[in-house]
């Protein structure tokens, strides 16, 4: 007679509880991987590649994130492992990929900014570790947007840059971005979209929509998007500073535009005081 164990109340549950916290670090691990193909193509000159598995990476990225948050799964290892994943996708792939697009031409210049630019990913990923995670903004440029920059610049012109006046404004612009990325300028994080409210419908379809942007939309457009979304934050402040100058001035303007009486407020005074 053959005897069957019995089954302990809730473990089918704890199966199922681990099997949801390995989703996100499969995401991770997709992340990871994404980066170390980029590497290859990049050396196999396959710039264009390599700049698409940056962005496949930005997409793994998002939805590990988003997926640990939807189903309560998030930790502390995954965090600090999702930072790894990111030092090698978007720090270590776009930088050798900006020196074999551009900065080749200028061996040392071009291996320190792109060196900078790493450095200053792994700054602003040890910054996010120890910052307080309930703000809606995160404090300066999210490193997948800096190599995402990078990434769609060269998917716009897949050759390799040979124009040595256009090499100056390349590493200028790779230097912004690695200021950007260690600033304190505040960018929209968008965590205030709340996917468990809305799950299935919304979530899903944001899902898609992340995906078919990458995957379908135009390298310009997102070019175009992104760039918005750097200049958001630089913008912002731009405009905090014009807003009370343009205050100030407006003040000024009524004070002149406003009639004193003749005689002056102490001659009327006295006029009160000593009647006729």
């Amino acid at each position: 007679m053959s005897r069957r164990r019995a089954r302990r109340p809730g473990s089918g549950r704890q199966r199922l509880r681990k099997g949801i916290y390995i989703i996100p670090s499969l995401f991770t691990v997709g992340n990871i991987f994404c980066g170390f193909f980029s590497l290859v193509e990049t050396m196999r000159g396959n710039l264009d590649r390599a700049a698409v598995a940056i962005l496949v990476a930005v997409v793994a990225d998002v939805l590990d994130g988003r997926i640990a948050r939807l189903t309560g799964t998030t930790s502390e290892f995954g965090k600090a492992y999702d930072s790894l994943a990111d030092v090698v996708s978007f720090g270590t792939a776009p930088a050798l990929l900006a020196v074999q697009w551009g900065l080749w031409q200028k061996p040392m210049l071009g291996l320190a900014v792109a060196f900078l630019f790493l450095v200053a990913g792994s700054i602003r990923l040890a910054r996010f570790n120890i910052q307080v995670s309930d703000s809606h903004d995160f404090t300066g440029l999210p490193i997948p947007a800096g190599a995402s920059a990078i990434a769609l610049l060269v998917l716009v012109s897949p050759g390799p840059v040979r124009d040595p006046y256009f090499l100056w404004i390349f590493a200028g612009f790779v230097l912004c971005l690695s200021l950007l990325m260690v600033s304190n300028l505040q960018y929209r994080a968008f965590k205030d979209i709340d996917l468990r409210k809305r799950w299935p419908v919304t979530s899903l379809f944001l899902i898609a929509f992340v995906f078919s942007m990458v995957v379908f939309a135009r390298s310009k457009v997102l070019a175009i998007l992104l760039a918005i979304y750097i200049l958001s934050a630089p913008t912002r402040v731009v405009a905090s500073w014009i807003r009370p100058s343009r205050e100030i001035r407006e003040e000024t303007d009524e004070s002149v535009k406003t009639p004193v009486p003749e005689g002056g407020p102490d001659d009327q005074d006295t006029a009160a005081d000593h009647p006729a």
